[in-house]
């Protein structure tokens, strides 16, 4: 079984205390050391999914692999998928400086976005970025005029929607024609004559598309080779190039739920490797670039159990049991509805309480705040430690400063060890970039 294929990190176990841990580490230990709301990565789950993936593609000589930094991004998760050979898809210039300032050799970033500014493209050509996925006319024109500014030449792809609409989320499918991303096939000519006649300081290598996240058919990335291919032998054979790139982006998915049915990564490396070899072209080198299922199920947030109340609708009783985080450090029911699973830390419990239906509430002041519905969960009492999995992928990432609430801590645990690798925020943190005028000042 596939690491994205697990609900929970390789390393969960019940201690003798019944307590859950993670990488050998007691989870109410970690509350009680750097608090709650917590996210928790574990570092032998997150490098066993990376060698997976090389393993499984590693009969295919000239792969490259990616991660997508937008799924979690900071210095220490940087520097373990530098250690494990990945390169880093990039989408701003935060991205772009975390992974410069982690020691990434900057030839391995590719800077990726369907709006860079003059600002972040001044400085990925600053910083060496390897490749620029160009999305349309007005980046191909700006980064040709900024690289001929500074006595450059800038390695792109083509970023194209190639007309796939995968089974996944409306807002996380990227690949179908009415998407805000890329140049549409019928647009490839005209770009390609401007970057041979007019862009003398872009030099088009290949290129790129992402045709969504979270897909569990494979048949769609089959689809995005054969389209991406026959488009490089089209290219190659009309404008007399020698393109040799193709990115395919990332976007197998991963589960959430035990009713999600993720595909396996050596059957995603199988079906990407039987499409390449259907062609009689000279086979590019392809860059692949997971993001969720790398990072997703390393991933666990641990809450503290609040206030509860229960509802009365007509008869049935429905009950809300509210923690200390929610839509500010999880977005994603809220965005995507998306499910998740728990469970509580303290297993003792399952024994000594009587188990019931509830729904699990944040705190935040939004009706919509509810991380997960009807869940069956032993009794839950205020100071208990719930644990959410799968939650290395998109919650940090996307989290807020909602209600003025700080951001969360991250640790990373390993062989019964823990470190933190993002503080948690404090209040001050919070208004450090605020400003009052000196007409308002008393």
């Amino acid at each position: 079984m596939s690491v994205n294929q697990s609900l929970k990190p390789i390393t969960i176990d019940t201690n003798s205390e019944n307590h859950l841990c993670v990488g050998g580490c007691d989870m109410i230990e970690l509350a009680k050391e750097y608090g709650t709301p917590l996210y928790v990565i574990d570092e032998q789950t997150l490098r066993s999914v990376c060698k997976e993936y090389k393993k499984s593609f590693e009969k295919y000589n000239n792969i490259k692999m990616m991660y997508a930094s937008k799924a979690l991004c900071n210095s220490a998760v940087t520097r373990i998928m530098d250690e494990e050979g990945f390169g880093f898809d990039t989408v701003s210039a935060g991205e772009i400086y975390t992974v410069y300032k982690a020691g990434v050799d900057m030839s391995k970033v590719l800077f990726n976005g369907n709006n860079k500014s003059r600002k972040e493209l001044e400085m990925a050509l600053d910083y060496n970025v390897g490749r620029f996925s160009v999305d349309n006319f007005y980046e191909a024109d700006l980064l040709n005029s900024i690289a001929n500014e500074k006595n450059k030449i800038a390695d792109i792809l083509l970023r194209l929607t190639p007309g796939i609409e995968c089974h996944t989320h409306e807002y996380i499918q990227t690949g179908q024609i009415d998407s805000k991303f890329g140049f549409d096939l019928s647009q490839v000519d005209e770009i390609v004559k401007l970057i041979k006649n007019k862009y003398v300081n872009l030099r088009l290598r290949g290129v790129h598309a992402h045709i969504g996240s979270q897909i569990f058919e494979l048949k769609s990335f089959s689809d995005e080779v054969e389209i991406l291919i026959k488009e490089i032998a089209r290219i190659n054979d009309k404008f007399m190039l020698d393109l040799d790139e193709m990115n395919i982006g990332g976007g197998i998915g991963v589960k959430y739920t035990e009713a999600d049915n993720p595909p396996n990564i050596k059957d995603l490396a199988d079906v990407v490797a039987e499409a390449m070899h259907k062609y009689s072209v000279n086979i590019p080198t392809i860059y692949i670039e997971p993001g969720r299922s790398i990072i997703s199920t390393s991933g666990v947030t641990l809450y503290t159990v609040g206030s509860s109340k229960t509802v009365n609708l007509d008869g049935k009783i429905k009950k809300y049991i509210a923690v200390d985080g929610g839509m500010a450090d999880n977005p994603r029911p809220s965005m995507y509805q998306a499910e998740y699973v728990a469970d509580v830390v303290n297993t003792a419990v399952l024994k000594e309480r009587k188990k019931e239906n509830v729904t699990i509430a944040g705190r935040f002041c939004e009706s919509g705040d509810i991380l997960i519905k009807d869940i069956e969960l032993p009794e839950l009492k205020a100071g208990d430690i719930i644990c959410v999995y799968n939650t290395g992928a998109y919650n940090y990432s996307m989290a807020s400063n909602y209600n003025r609430v700080e951001k969360s801590a991250m640790v990373l645990v390993n062989n019964s060890q823990s470190d933190i690798i993002v503080y948690r925020e404090s209040l001050e943190d919070i208004i450090s970039h605020d400003n009052i005028p000196s007409r308002l000042r008393k």
